[in-house]
């Protein structure tokens, strides 16, 4: 009985003493844990949270090249400028002569494409675009003929001023624009065949035959849509270079004749949507207007202006980069695109032809991807500024 005793008595000893020395232990660590918990809180507040860089997005700029026959000149001085600051947008858009010029770039948008399209222009004489027949003068609007001229010279012109088969194999993304005289809408073309696609955007009515493509017949693209912002837009475009052949405004001449009366009809309506898209910008979309205050040719198979028309689209240019500066649209030079494979058919669209489009409202896909922005190239200054300029517009919604 006295052993046991001795026994429980060294084990109660044992035990309290393990016991204090586990509270003591804890006591310790409690206190480091603390000390280590204040210090932790005291450099917190001495080095304050960095705040994340906010995201920069590069806006997607569009170049539109409207319509407007022998004017279409004052876009190559305009592209000349634009070309020599290194400006190369996301996506080119073109109707009618915007379309031919609009290609042009697309294929090469480096000041040596820009200057072998301007050496095509210079060369440019009434007879080239618009081959005459044995019948002149008012006789030729009575034949029962399907337009007045034939468009071989155009074809050509068109051949001789870009480097691609298909509009889906141009540097830069590229559609053109026509009107439909099937059911009247406009139709958008960015694949297939390109010359085909680019002369039914020029084919002004009744100077040039109406192009076949895929069973639909197609004449002048500015008839429905002369300058196609809102395609740009849709394609989701957030600054858009608009380049226009005359005066941002247009001012009819008051006719004389029926005939022009009929004619100045139709130019106030090819003339009426852009003024009224402009209007209408949805929020965050910036449009910077070029536009060419030149004499108006005497006839549509009048090229003695050319160079007139050149040096005006310059001076413009100059003018837009000198008074808002143009680096943001500069960037890195766009790389070749894929190589597509289309088999022996050739053709992307129905019968061998480009597909296109026939939404009215112009919907169109996601820009394709682009590089990142550069910087403005100091050396790439314009020269020859002849001075003089029709008036540059800016407008931005937001």
């Amino acid at each position: 009985m006295i052993a046991f005793a001795v026994v429980f008595g060294i084990f109660a000893v044992v035990m309290v003493v393990l016991i204090v020395l586990i509270i003591r232990w804890a006591v310790r660590r409690g206190r480091a844990d603390r000390a280590a918990w204040t210090a932790g809180d005291v450099a917190d507040e001495d080095e304050p949270e960095e705040e994340p860089e906010p995201e920069v997005v590069r806006p997607v700029t569009a170049m539109v090249l409207a319509g407007g026959g022998t004017r279409g000149a004052a876009q190559v001085g305009m592209l000349q400028v634009l070309a020599e600051y290194g400006v190369v947008p996301d996506m080119v858009f073109g109707a009618s002569v915007g379309a031919v010029n609009g290609a042009a770039f697309a294929g090469k948008p480096t000041v040596a494409g820009v200057e072998h399209l301007t050496e095509i222009w210079r060369a440019l004489d009434g007879d080239d675009v618009y081959p005459q027949g044995w019948v002149h003068g008012p006789w030729q609007y009575l034949r029962q003929r399907p337009s007045i001229h034939p468009n071989s010279g155009l074809r050509r012109i068109i051949e001789d001023g870009i480097e691609f088969e298909y509009l889906e194999d141009a540097l830069l993304p590229f559609e053109v624009v026509a009107t439909s005289l099937v059911d009247g809408r406009e139709r958008w073309f960015s694949t297939g065949p390109a010359v085909d696609a680019i002369m039914a955007s020029a084919a002004i009515p009744a100077i040039f035959p109406a192009v076949e493509i895929g069973g639909d017949t197609l004449i002048d693209g500015g008839v429905v849509n002369n300058v196609p912002i809102s395609r740009a837009i849709d394609a989701g475009a957030t600054r858009i270079l608009v380049l226009l052949c005359g005066p941002a405004t247009y001012v009819p001449l008051l006719p004389r004749r029926p005939v022009e009366a009929m004619l100045s009809a139709l130019y106030i309506s090819v003339h009426a949507r852009f003024p009224r898209e402009m209007a209408r910008l949805p929020e965050g979309v910036e449009v910077v207007v070029l536009s060419a205050d030149a004499p108006v040719t005497k006839e549509y198979t009048d090229f003695s202006d050319t160079e007139l028309l050149i040096q005006a689209g310059r001076a413009e240019a100059s003018e837009v980069i000198r008074l808002y500066g143009l680096h943001e649209f500069v960037r890195d030079p766009p790389t070749p695109r894929p190589f597509v494979d289309r088999g022996l058919g050739g053709g992307a669209g129905p019968d061998g032809g480009p597909e296109g489009d026939r939404d009215a409202d112009g919907e169109a896909g996601a820009p394709r991807p682009v590089p990142e922005a550069a910087g403005p190239d100091a050396d790439a200054q314009s020269s020859g500024d002849p001075g003089g300029v029709a008036g540059a517009n800016r407008t931005t919604s937001s």
